[in-house]
């Protein structure tokens, strides 16, 4: 497999790559920003209103969890507790060979991804079909999803019909609307028999003892009705107490994740099949999974970053993610949230390098629609793998060594900020030495390494001699 590093060079070098995602990225934002702006009087007060809902969930995750199975029980629902990714699999898969199914459907789920859930069916011979359309191109190509809300966004519409063309042996369209109906044409033979259907939640609801899924294409929906077993695998953040404290993250959700007021789909799902009932499963089952979650939540700190509802706009935002795709992050889940889960999720010591994908500008923090401080935990975080952060247990913690030449010049660098006539006289001689620091940026060794991705900065040394000239200027 690639190194990290080999990975996100071979990314940024990709000119197809950052043309798709910055097209993408651009209507998601511009989507966004139109929708809150005509339809929202006051944003930022229902960011707050759902800070609140995921930090009293989390506060009371134990109790509201165990409401959760009580009342789902009482609803027909089987509940099953799992650990880890291997109990999860197990589970699943003790569950389709009682049932006797060896071909799975599934909708979007980025849990089941979390599991390497594919990977582990067909290491016993079955077959699981993914049905959302971003999912089904990259199972064709055998890629992980790059974005968390948009799996195939780093695709455009002509690459997809290349793939259609040589996956399904079709002939090759690039409109979106023929490359549906090719898609849906393909799906239909998959749904005429299957017995088991796989999904992830959006919410699980103690009070009520249900589980709300969010969808725009009905994949989801037919996943979740056609079989006769359907499970629903998700973390066990995604608890909340009330219908209306889902309905308040599903208000920020949708907005911040495809600039749509409300999905096309919303499916809330309370029991298996009733006498009466035209469709839906016989069996509902949902497995609740740790994975590591309560070692964050221990975490006076970093607990918040269980609050996340999987919207994607940190992602939808960065300027880091823009430029790479969620591919070079090599983790399950990419981008800024990525940055703080995927460490402490799957170790430190594996994913620690995530954490220089990012330029501390903010941006994930201003967007999150509740208020995740993502910017200050990836700084923190940077902290902890130095060993100069809070000392809380990170899981795989590694502390990096610095090099000495990188102390030595963090030191000179500290102490020519913190000297007032150190740094007027860097600036100055920054803004004379620059022409001659570009001929030889592609020479010198840090500053080939640095330019080999960046482009030279213009030095303006004129800022200290401009405040200069405005002293006695009196703005009214």
């Amino acid at each position: 497999m690639m190194d990290s590093q080999a990975l996100i060079s071979e990314k940024l070098k990709d000119q197809q790559l950052r043309e798709n995602l910055l097209k993408g990225m651009n209507l998601l934002k511009t989507n966004r920003k139109n929708l809150l702006k005509d339809r929202y009087g006051d944003w930022e007060a229902l960011r707050e209103e759902g800070r609140k809902v995921k930090e009293s969930a989390l506060a009371r995750l134990p109790e509201l969890l165990e409401r959760f199975e009580q009342n789902a029980s009482k609803n027909g629902i089987k509940v099953h507790w799992a650990d880890t990714p291997q109990e999860v699999n197990e589970i699943i898969h003790k569950i389709a060979q009682e049932k006797g199914a060896t071909t799975i459907l599934k909708g979007k789920s980025m849990a089941s991804e979390e599991i390497h859930f594919n990977h582990y069916w067909e290491s016993k011979g079955a077959k699981a079909i993914e049905t959302d359309l971003g999912e089904i191109i990259i199972q064709l190509i055998d890629e992980r999803p790059v974005h968390i809300v948009v799996p195939a966004i780093h695709k455009n519409r002509y690459e997809i019909g290349e793939i259609f063309e040589k996956h399904l042996k079709v002939e090759r369209f690039s409109e979106p609307e023929d490359l549906n109906r090719v898609a849906r044409t393909y799906l239909r033979s998959e749904f005429k028999e299957f017995k088991m259907g796989l999904s992830g939640v959006n919410f699980v609801i103690a009070d009520e003892g249900a589980i709300w899924l969010l969808e725009n294409e009905g994949n989801g929906r037919m996943s979740t009705t056609a079989p006769d077993v359907h499970v629903a695998v998700c973390g066990i953040e995604k608890i909340v107490e009330t219908f209306d404290d889902a309905v308040i993250l599903d208000t920020l959700l949708v907005p911040s994740a495809t600039g749509q007021s409300i999905t096309c789909y919303n499916n809330i799902i309370t029991s298996p099949r009733k006498d009466g009932d035209k469709d839906g499963p016989k069996e509902v089952h949902v497995v609740l999974f740790n994975n590591h979650r309560t070692d964050i939540l221990a975490h006076k700190h970093y607990a918040k970053a269980l609050s996340c509802i999987r919207c994607g706009t940190c992602m939808n935002h960065c300027p880091v993610y823009e430029k790479i795709g969620g591919h070079a992050y090599g983790a399950t889940y990419p981008g800024p949230i990525g940055e703080v889960i995927s460490p402490q999720l799957f170790g430190i010591d594996k994913y620690g390098y995530v954490l220089n994908l990012c330029s501390l500008c903010g941006r994930c923090s201003e967007v999150c629609p509740v208020k995740i401080p993502l910017a200050e935990m990836i700084r923190d975080l940077r902290a902890e793998q130095v060993g100069d952060g809070s000392g809380e247990k990170i899981l795989g913690i590694e502390r990096v060594k610095p090099k000495i030449s990188e102390k030595l010049s963090f030191k000179a660098f500290a102490s020519v900020a913190t000297t007032p006539w150190a740094w007027r006289l860097a600036l100055s001689s920054a803004g004379t030495l620059a022409p001659l620091l570009k001929v030889l940026s592609g020479v010198l060794p840090a500053l080939k390494q640095w330019t080999s991705c960046r482009a030279f900065p213009d030095l303006d040394s004129s800022f200290q001699r401009k405040v200069k000239e405005m002293k006695g200027v009196v703005y009214e």
